[in-house]
C-alpha cells in the first residue's frame, strides 16, 4: 500500500516468480475476509431483549435451545443459526485444526473448487497457487501451522490446498485480471456518545460485489486454545485469515484499506501484516500490550489498523515508506472525547491534507472523495445520536446507506461493483456481539459466555 507500485514480470508457470509476486501484491487483497480458521460462535436473532447463551461443556456442546445441533467431530461442535454456521472448537492447536476440518468439511472443499477454478480460467493453475502461496504460509506461527495441518488431515485437502485457501480473498480478487481495491470503516464510540458510557464498536467490511459467492460461508467461530492463551472469536468464510478478531479480554482488531493515502508498495520480505492480528488477540489482555504488539510490527502494506477494548480505542495509519512531512510511518489517532471514526484515507494531521493529494496509482479520486464523505457520515450520525447510543442504536447506524448519510455501500456506491458484505457490532465489556452478512438479519452471541469468561 504504498506509492511506488511493483509490477511483476512472472509468468503463470514460474513458481519463482509467482512467490515474488504474492509478496508484491499482498496488500492488494481484499482487507476484510477472515480466515474462517478455527473458531467458533453463536448467532441468535435480535428479538428483545438480550439472549444469555450458555458456555460449551467440556465437550464443547452448548445447552442453548436456539441453536440446532448439526454435527460433532473429534470433541468440536457445529450448530446451525438461521442460516449461519456456528462452529466451537477447543484444545490443541493441531486439534482444533483437525475439528474444524471435519466439521467444515464440504464448505472447505466447495469454496477450494470455487477458486481454483475461476483462477484456473485467470491462466492459473493450482500449482501456480501452490506455488504463491507457499513463501507467505512458512512465515506464520508455527501454532497457525499446527491449525492448517489439523485442518488438512481431516478435510480432505492437502496442506498446500489450505493454503490456497487461507490466502483465498487474495487468489479471487488479486490476480490479474484484478478487481479493484475495497473499502472499510470502523466506528467507536464510549463516554458522552453511549447511555452508560461504555464502549461501543462496529465496523463495515465493503468488498466487490464478486465476493458475494463466499456470503454462504460465512461462519462465526470461538477458538478455545488449551495452552493458556486468550480465548479468539473470528468472523469470515471457512478457511480464510481474518481481519476481524475478537478476544476474551474484550479486546477487538479490525482493519482498512490504507493505500489511497498510504501507496501501493508491497514488501516481500516481512510476514503478512494481518495474519499478525491472530497472534496479536492470542497473546494480549489489555489495550496497552495489544498498542505496543501494533506499533512494534513492520506492515507490509499501508493499511488503517482499528484497536480497541474496555476503556480506549485506536486507529493506527501505516505505511511502508515515508508520505508524509512528519517523521514517522505511522500515525496513532486515540478516541477524542468518546468517538473516533476511520475508513479509507489518513486523517491524522502529521500527513499533510492527505485528502488534497493525488490517490495512489490504481485509486481514483472518487475512491478517496468516497471515504472522506462516508467519514463524515459517521461523525454526522454519531453526532446526532450522542448521549442515547447502544448496540441497537450502533445497528441502526450501520444500517444506513451513503446516499442517506451513513457509510454502508451497496452496488456501485464507488470505484465499482461493491457492496458492504458484513457488519459487526461489539461490546467490549459485555463481549456481546453482532453480527449481519449482506443483505441478511442481525444475529447476536454472547461471546463471554463462549469464551468461558
Amino acid at each position: 500500500m504504498k506509492s511506488n507500485k511493483e509490477k511483476s514480470t512472472a509468468s503463470p508457470s514460474s513458481g519463482k516468480s509467482r512467490n515474488r509476486f504474492l509478496l508484491k501484491y499482498l496488500g492488494l487483497i481484499l482487507i476484510g475476509l477472515c480466515i474462517g480458521v478455527l473458531v467458533g460462535a453463536m448467532f441468535v436473532p435480535i428479538t428483545g431483549a438480550q439472549k444469555n447463551i450458555p458456555a460449551p461443556s467440556s465437550t464443547g456442546s452448548i445447552n442453548d435451545p436456539g441453536l440446532k445441533p448439526v454435527s460433532s467431530f473429534e470433541g468440536g461442535q457445529r450448530y446451525s443459526a438461521g442460516s449461519y454456521s456456528v462452529i466451537v472448537v477447543s484444545g490443541s492447536y493441531y486439534e482444533m485444526g483437525r475439528q474444524y476440518g471435519g466439521l467444515m468439511k464440504p464448505e472447505l472443499n466447495a469454496m477450494y473448487q470455487v477458486l481454483t477454478s475461476e483462477d484456473e480460467q485467470k491462466g492459473y493453475s493450482v500449482e501456480d497457487l501452490r506455488n504463491i502461496s507457499h513463501s507467505p504460509i512458512e512465515l506464520l506461527p508455527q501454532r497457525m501451522k499446527e491449525i492448517i495441518q489439523g485442518m488438512a488431515d481431516t478435510s480432505g485437502l492437502s496442506y498446500d490446498d489450505v493454503a490456497i485457501l487461507y490466502y483465498g480473498d487474495f487468489f479471487h480478487n488479486a490476480l490479474p485480471p484484478a478487481a479493484s481495491a475495497n473499502g472499510c470503516s470502523f466506528l467507536a464510540t464510549s463516554g458522552s456518545y453511549t447511555t452508560d458510557g461504555s464502549m461501543i464498536v462496529s465496523r463495515n467490511l465493503d468488498v466487490n460485489d464478486v465476493d458475494q459467492v463466499f456470503d454462504p460461508y460465512y461462519v462465526l467461530v470461538v477458538y478455545r486454545p488449551d495452552d493458556g492463551s486468550n480465548s479468539i472469536a473470528t468472523i469470515g468464510p471457512a478457511g480464510m485469515r481474518s481481519d476481524t478478531l475478537m478476544n476474551s479480554k474484550g479486546l477487538i482488531i479490525a482493519d482498512d484499506n490504507g493505500m489511497a493515502s498510504g501507496g501501493e508498495t508491497i514488501r516481500g520480505n516481512r510476514p503478512d501484516y494481518i495474519s499478525d492480528f491472530f497472534q496479536f488477540m492470542l497473546d494480549c489482555s489489555s489495550m496497552r500490550e495489544l498498542d505496543d504488539d501494533i506499533q512494534g510490527a513492520r506492515p507490509n502494506t499501508a493499511i488503517i489498523v482499528n484497536a480497541a477494548g474496555p476503556d480506549v480505542a485506536y486507529s493506527y495509519e501505516e505505511t511502508v515508506t515515508h508520505v508524509g512531512p512528519g517523521a514517522s510511518n505511522l500515525a496513532r489517532r486515540s478516541d477524542s472525547g468518546g468517538l473516533l471514526v476511520a475508513t479509507n484515507h489518513f486523517v491524522d494531521p502529521s500527513w499533510g491534507d492527505i485528502t488534497s493529494q493525488p490517490p495512489a496509482s490504481s485509486y481514483s479520486t472518487t475512491y478517496l472523495t468516497n471515504s472522506v464523505e462516508r467519514y463524515n457520515n459517521l461523525i454526522s450520525q454519531a453526532t446526532r445520536y450522542k448521549g442515547s447510543i447502544d448496540a441497537n442504536t450502533t445497528m441502526a447506524i450501520r444500517d444506513v446507506l451513503v446516499d442517506n448519510g451513513g457509510a454502508t455501500v451497496r452496488h456501485a456506491d464507488f470505484d465499482g461493483p461493491y457492496s458492504t458484505d458484513l457488519q459487526v457490532v461489539f461490546v467490549p465489556q459485555s463481549r456481546m456481539l453482532w453480527m449481519k452478512v449482506a443483505d441478511g438479519t442481525w444475529q447476536n452471541v454472547n461471546l463471554a459466555a463462549l469464551f468461558g469468561s
